[in-house]
């Protein structure tokens, strides 16, 4: 889960999307856009090397459109439109599954349709989160972040307190799941089964990480 406080609209190819209005719309296409360029650039040039208004000049913008939809440099690798699906698909999953079920089938859910649309601008995302510090740094807050906000919805399907010591290692034990997961898929180069390997850590979180 990545930083996209400031956005509320869904991917243009996800259902939800085509309930957009026209303006709506050409918004999310320009914000695309303009990831897609930064991506392509720090790839070809490197990541410390590509400025704002290089990639504001690819996508055909200004540099003040760039910063009216990523404040920084930074924004253009952490930001996508997934978050607010994440956490309402969470709220709909089945009253009786359990928590680590509902976040697997969330899980399935969600990044299943991230790697049918967006696989390479998923990896390729995750690969400047995985070697630059500066990223990384951002990254951290950001699961905090989403950690509370995952806590909140658990809470509520649960009838529990948000301070509830076990609600909230659950979480971030299922936040550890994703992450390492996730590094270890970008390691392999994105070639191994994502979704199977979340299953798996969801799975061995469920029965007390056997070994």
């Amino acid at each position: 889960m990545t930083d996209n406080r400031h956005m509320s609209t869904p991917p243009l190819d996800h259902p939800l999307g085509e309930k957009l209005g026209l303006r709506e719309r050409k918004k999310l296409r320009t914000r695309r856009s303009i990831q897609e360029h930064a991506l392509r650039l720090f790839r070809e040039q490197g990541y410390d090397a590509t400025t704002v208004e290089q990639i504001a000049e690819a996508a055909e913008v200004s540099p003040s459109t760039f910063f009216r939809y990523y404040p920084t440099k930074e924004d253009t690798v952490l930001t996508d439109e997934y978050d607010p699906l994440i956490l309402d698909t969470l709220r709909a999953q089945p009253p009786g599954l359990s928590p680590a079920a509902a976040i697997r089938e969330t899980f399935r859910e969600i990044i299943g349709a991230m790697l049918a649309d967006d696989r390479e601008r998923v990896l390729d995302r995750s690969r400047l989160l995985l070697r630059v510090s500066a990223l990384r740094a951002r990254q951290w807050d950001q699961m905090r972040e989403s950690q509370n906000l995952i806590i909140d919805v658990l809470a509520e399907r649960l009838g529990r307190s948000t301070a509830d010591l076990e609600l909230r290692l659950f979480v971030a034990a299922t936040l550890a799941v994703w992450e390492t997961a996730g590094m270890a898929w970008v390691e392999d180069d994105g070639k191994g089964d994502l979704l199977e390997m979340l299953d798996r850590g969801m799975a061995s979180l469920a029965a007390g990480f056997p070994l």
